[in-house]
């Protein structure tokens, strides 16, 4: 991977940040009475960009959309959420197969993936809304989260964990352009810069857990 000078990067996060709009064609989603046979889970780990191309990578997942999460404004816009006034996380909603991949598997993804110790803060992203967040829906979610922090601080996998442990409460879809932009958009300059990087590093940590190149 080519080394990226530090002039170059803040060149390319200034033209393109996460919140650049470049014209896509509409994702191709399954039904949601495809989907609603499946397992949904809700993680925060920065720019969904990144967060969802990562959880796309892994074997048993379905489908991943981008959208917000964790706030008191109901259906915020982009705009909204990045003031960072409305409590909101960038978030993905992930749909798996339990048959193939676990609830915990989705938690060793999740720490596999992102600096669980900077608060607010991931890569250039710095807000609340870039966050380390795990939404449970229920009790046993909850409980296997605390424990996986739990295991990972017990062996020293990191000095500390900021990550919120919150009770799900809603998910908005984030705008079309959000979805699925990694993959649709390869050549814009944060992809290129941090979303890419983020990807192929968590390919490396991971190799068992990628689906099968066709």
């Amino acid at each position: 991977m080519k080394q990226i000078t530090s002039f170059l990067m803040i060149a390319l996060l200034s033209l393109s940040s996460c919140a650049q709009k470049n014209q896509v064609t509409k994702k191709k989603s399954k039904s949601p009475d495809e989907l609603s046979k499946y397992q949904v889970a809700y993680f925060g780990s920065g720019c969904f960009w990144c967060v969802e191309a990562i959880y796309e990578s892994v074997k048993g997942v379905v489908e991943v959309e981008s959208g917000y999460s964790g706030g008191h404004v109901v259906n915020p816009s982009y705009e909204d959420v990045c003031t960072g006034t409305t409590g909101h996380a960038e978030t993905v909603k992930i749909y798996y197969d339990s048959s193939i991949v676990s609830y915990d598997d989705l938690l060793k993804v999740f720490y596999e993936s992102h600096d669980p110790t900077t608060l607010n803060k991931q890569g250039p992203d710095m807000g609340t809304q870039y966050r380390s967040a795990i939404f449970y829906q229920n009790d046993y979610e909850r409980e296997h989260a605390k424990a996986y922090i739990k295991q990972l601080l017990d062996e020293k996998k990191f000095p500390t964990i900021t990550t919120e442990v919150s009770r799900f409460t809603a998910f908005y879809k984030a705008e079309e352009y959000h979805q699925n932009f990694e993959c649709r958009n390869p050549n814009n300059g944060y992809v290129k810069a941090v979303s890419q990087p983020r990807l192929e590093q968590f390919k490396i940590k991971a190799p068992e857990m990628l689906k099968e190149k066709k």
